[in-house]
């Protein structure tokens, strides 16, 4: 903006020269410079204005001693359980989230506004919105991602409810067989020095229960505290009576499908928690070469080689001639059957047929021919084969039909096949057998070896491969229409990524291992029938029964053999807990009975979940609801990101940055930080890495946000990004846009009286001044955009609109301009008219905010008077607002924005100028319209300048005081600032001739490195393009400045 005195323009300033003539394009680069420098001045001038007058007058004052801030009065909630609030009392002074957040769930749920609600028992006819809450593990208490999920699933649920969507928000638990196990079994070690063994299989699993029962609570309320609109009626539990008789159900339909079947496979086993897991539990961690690691079940210091390949010779049968292989596994060598070269390859072809010897048990090793298995110009061309131990060499044997020889006790340590390293465990024997080889001159080298080591993701285990008689379910009948699904649209998986991923990890399917060896979980609905005198084997399936119950199981096997006397074994074994977690969109509506509630909300609309179980839970859900119940089980699936901490690390216990949602809400000192850290699980040398990371992160503990603040933040984020970054400090922030919130609806309540009655529709009166038909617009664009938004869950869209209309344009234009307005003496009608617009706004923008902020917009919205036309008793059920085509005005924003330019026009004068209080401005009009605008807004345009005394409105022709500068809005209006008398124009040409040095000392600088030797030609034309942008942004800064001194000389020399 050009800055202008009444008197002169400003003259053009002297070229200095020194760049070349400018082509149009460089003249409008440099203007676009010289502007935004302009702009960067004026922003330093109102810095420094601030400083002087801070100092510039004031006494030196004494050195204080920091106040102790004063402690904060603890809240005592008296409303009885289940009760409304008392909104006759007095508001208070200020937010405090304890007091807002405090009875109103209790209200809700006893009230029942989070069950469906329906026309006369049938869904409305705008539709259901149905979520079945993907259900928290019992191991512990919620983190920060489950309050993610939340937020934005009760966020959708909320908006869909007061839309009048009939919705069902169902939650609920799950048993987390390995994780919970696990947490238990460290619980009673840590405190009794007891195994689950010591106690037996009913005590422990009691004890397990208990622990369910107690954080299955805390969960709960953790979910309350979050303000989750569950209904708490159809909760659900993945282990309670409902969900055990759908697990058996399914396990006996699939069986009799032909889907499950039982095969002695390899299996990934997990010594440390002794189990089996599917591949999906295990985390391939990739090793650049050699490395020393530590494994769980070791000692700590103790470290094993990983990353190497080790190169031995096996000695041929009836000759000195030796054949070289190469392992990363040295310690499996024990359970080598074969060993495999290329039919075509010529160096081995007269060993075709031959054996070659164990140099440690009494075995001969046959020399097959494989072209699949082996690549002749990889390595030495020769390969053991471990088939009991290696996928690899699993397929290789059962093509060959070679021995299959099984090392590993379930515990770790080598069993008898072993020969002498039997009752070792793996990875001694690892180092133990290097040297033995040596000793036997069989040993060639070692050499390194990038390569993934498969680790346990509950454990830390390093896992083997082992063969293992299990349960499986055969994926392909079951993925193939999961996959089509997706193809033909009646799923719709987002963001992109995540539908890409579906298809990449899905369309490599690999059959799915159902058994697990825990205590904890649904115990397989298989039987062993034990066939009195005859020699019955587990691994053979045709002596095993499914039933839903003992009575269906033995009345199979009479079937199965009649007239023979048998014993039933039930599988001591659990099923996998995903296998019952896929049943969960359905099993939770009953099925497989046809309820009502499966009639009605099966299936459900919305799967939201992070993008990490994508295949865990999600692709089981789909893949089992449409082969059990014909129907996708939800129309979208929606993957959001997941959270890390502030510095981008993955959220994990031992770093100490795993967030308690509860400890965000409340606040939560460093001390007690660390105390909940020793109080847990981990490991006490983890306890001390964990607390250096909270002091790290958390120097001074968490700030108290309350429930409000956190759901806001986690919803404000780029949601279907892959990570994000969560900023405590971001959280806090929006505590203060709640507390921005209270302070404007308490102030607002206070301009419209208690008297004040609405409106009793909201439509235009005709009287509407222009500030008030322009905030209605932006009211109306809001409503538009965040609907928009929130239909295609692009929350960080929904709550920048909100956020924007509530603190930028209600609360920090549209309030202040109709201050007065709404004082004491001003007009009654138009006065009215502003408040009614004013109750419009509250009304509305409270509505619009609650489905992410419930309580404090409950809080807020109790207070207001409601109108006569509307009965709602909570804003829960309140009707969510829809944009209006009366509301809808482009000319009072364009007419209103013009009114605020001129504003602006006024804060850059006045910061230019270092004029910071009592500033008088003079505006002037070149038309009777711009004058008829200008002077009805004139009160208004005094508030949106800070410090302005005055505002003057002059018709065309109309002198304007000596001693004026000038910036022009448009054609017809120009803003005038009185300079003269406020500001001493020596001190503020001294100041910028001190600006002005530095800066062409700056480009002195700039323009010496341009003028090395051979210039153009050394040095990249990346640095000389920056070089040259440098110079140019000082000549426009020094131009800028030049100009302010002419324009202070000519108001002195006026």
């Amino acid at each position: 903006m050009a800055i202008e005195d009444n008197l002169n323009a400003a003259p053009t300033p002297e070229s200095t020269g020194t760049p070349p003539p400018l082509t149009k394009n460089q003249e409008k680069n440099e203007a676009k410079r010289k502007a935004k420098m302009e702009k960067f001045l004026a922003k330093k001038a109102a810095q420094e204005a601030k400083g002087a007058e801070a100092t510039g007058n004031a006494k030196p004052k004494e050195k204080k001693t920091k106040s102790v801030p004063k402690p904060k009065d603890t809240f005592v909630n008296t409303t009885p359980e289940g009760e409304k609030k008392d909104m006759t009392l007095e508001m208070a002074g200020s937010y405090d989230p304890v007091a807002v957040e405090s009875a109103w769930y209790s209200w809700w749920e006893k009230q029942g506004y989070f069950q469906p609600i329906t026309d006369n028992g049938e869904i409305s006819a705008k539709g259901s919105f149905v979520i079945t809450a993907p259900p928290p593990n019992v191991t512990g208490k919620l983190h920060i991602g489950h309050a993610m999920g939340i937020s934005i699933q009760d966020a959708l649920v909320r908006w869909n409810r007061m839309r009048g969507v009939t919705t069902l928000f169902v939650p609920g638990t799950d048993h987390a067989g390995i994780s919970t196990q696990a947490v238990v079994e460290n619980q009673v070690w840590k405190q009794f020095g007891k195994t689950r063994h010591d106690y037996g299989r009913g005590p422990f699993v009691d004890m397990v229960w208990d622990w369910k029962h107690k954080y299955g609570d805390i969960i709960m309320k953790q979910m309350r505290r979050m303000g989750t609109s569950y209904d708490w009626t159809r909760e659900r539990f993945t282990m309670d009576d409902m969900m055990t008789r759908a697990t058996k159900e399914t396990f006996v339909r699939l069986f009799d499908d032909g889907i499950i079947y039982r095969s002695n496979r390899l299996v990934n086993w997990c010594h440390r928690l002794n189990t089996s897991l599917s591949n999906l539990e295990v985390e391939k961690v990739e090793i650049p070469g050699r490395t020393m690691m530590s494994v769980p079940g070791y000692p700590s210091e103790e470290k094993f080689e990983f990353g190497v390949l080790v190169h031995f010779a096996y000695e041929i049968e009836g000759s000195s001639e030796r054949i070289v292989v190469a392992t990363t596994r040295i310690e499996t060598m024990l359970g080598d059957t074969a060993i495999a070269v290329h039919p075509d390859d010529a160096r081995y072809k007269h060993l075709h047929g031959k054996f070659a010897r164990h140099p440690f048990v009494d075995r001969r090793i046959p020399i097959i021919t494989d072209s699949e298995a082996v690549d002749m110009e990889y390595g030495t061309g020769a390969v053991k084969m471990t088939p009991a131990h290696d996928p690899n060499d699993y397929e290789v044997g059962k093509r060959h039909n070679l021995e299959f020889i099984n090392l590993l006790n379930d515990d770790g340590t080598y069993n008898q096949n072993a020969g002498p390293y039997c009752g070792m465990l793996r990875f001694h024997i690892r180092k133990q057998i290097i040297e033995d080889i040596k000793a036997k001159g069989l040993y060639v080298d070692t050499t390194s070896n990038p390569m993934e080591v498969p680790v346990c993701t509950k454990s830390g285990d390093i896992i083997e491969p082992l063969m293992k008689p299990q349960w499986w379910v055969n994926i392909r009948p079951l993925a193939e229409p999961a996959l089509e699904a997706v193809r033909d649209g009646r799923l719709e998986i987002t963001p992109m990524a995540a539908e890409k991923d579906w298809f990449h990890k899905l369309g490599k399917f690999q059959d799915w291992c159902l058994s697990r060896q825990l205590w904890w979980g649904h115990q397989i609905p298989a039987y062993f029938v034990r066939v009195a005198g005859q020699e019955c084997d587990s691994g053979d399936i045709n002596y095993w029964v499914v039933g839903r119950d003992d009575a269906e199981a033995r009345k199979r096997a009479e079937e199965k053999f009649p007239g023979v006397a048998f014993e039933l074994e039930q599988d001591p074994d659990v099923l996998d807990t995903w296998f019952s977690s896929g049943l969960w969109p359905f099993a939770l509506m009953g099925w497989p009975d046809n309820t009502d509630d499966f009639e009605k909300y099966y299936p459900t609309s919305l799967l939201e979940t992070g993008n990490d179980i994508l295949f865990f839970w999600v692709a089981r859900m789909v893949m089992l609801g449409m082969h059990l119940t014909g129907k996708v089980p939800f129309a979208k699936v929606f993957c959001h990101a997941m959270i890390r901490d502030a510095n981008g690390r993955k959220m994990s216990k031992s770093l100490g940055n795993v967030i308690d949602p509860i400890d965000v809400i409340q606040g939560i000192s460093l001390d007690d930080l660390h105390a909940k850290l020793e109080s847990g699980n981990l490991d006490p040398r983890e306890v001390s890495k964990a607390k250096e990371g909270q002091v790290k992160d958390f120097p001074e503990g968490i700030p108290e946000c309350g429930t409000d603040a956190l759901r806001f933040a986690l919803c404000a984020y780029p949601l279907a990004s892959s990570d994000i970054k969560l900023d405590i400090q971001r959280v806090d922030g929006y505590r203060k846009f709640c507390n921005k919130l209270w302070n404007a609806t308490r102030f607002a309540l206070m301009k419209l009286g208690d008297d004040f009655v609405p409106q009793a529709e909201a439509q235009l009166t005709g009287r509407e001044s222009l500030a008030e038909l322009w905030i209605l617009h932006r009211l109306n664009v809001a409503i538009r955009d965040v609907n928009a938004a929130l239909a295609d869950m692009n929350f960080m869209v929904a709550t920048t609109a909100i956020y924007g209309f509530w603190l930028n344009e209600l609360c920090d234009i549209f309030i202040e301009y109709i201050k007065p307005v709404t004082a004491p003496g001003a007009n009654p009608e138009a006065c009215s008219s502003a408040q009614q617009t004013l109750y419009t706004c509250l009304d509305q923008g409270l509505r619009m905010l609650h489905p992410l902020m419930p309580f404090v917009t409950e809080e807020l919205w109790q207070r207001l008077p409601r109108r006569a036309s509307e009965n709602e008793p909570s804003i829960s059920i309140a009707a969510y607002p829809e944009p209006r085509s009366d509301y809808e005005n482009a000319k009072a924003e364009s007419d209103f924005k013009f009114v605020m330019d001129i504003a602006t026009a006024g804060r850059s004068l006045a910061a230019a100028y270092n004029i910071v209080a009592k500033s008088e401005f003079y505006i002037s009009n070149s038309s009777d319209a711009s004058y008829a605008l200008t002077s009805s807004l004139s009160e208004g345009i005094v508030t949106m300048i800070s410090g302005c005394q005055s505002v003057t409105v002059l018709r065309s022709g109309e002198a304007i005081p000596a001693g004026c500068v000038v910036s022009s809005v448009g054609d017809e209006v120009a803003i005038h600032l009185l300079v003269r008398g406020k500001v001493d124009i020596g001190q503020e040409i001294s100041k910028i001739e001190d600006k002005i040095s530095k800066v062409e000392q700056l480009k002195d600088g700039a323009v010496k490195r341009t003028q090395v030797p051979k210039y153009e030609t050394v040095v990249p034309q990346s640095v000389r393009e920056a070089n040259a942008s440098k110079i140019s942004n000082y000549d426009a800064e020094i131009e800028v400045l030049q100009n302010s001194i002419k324009e202070f000389l000519v108001l002195k020399d006026g």
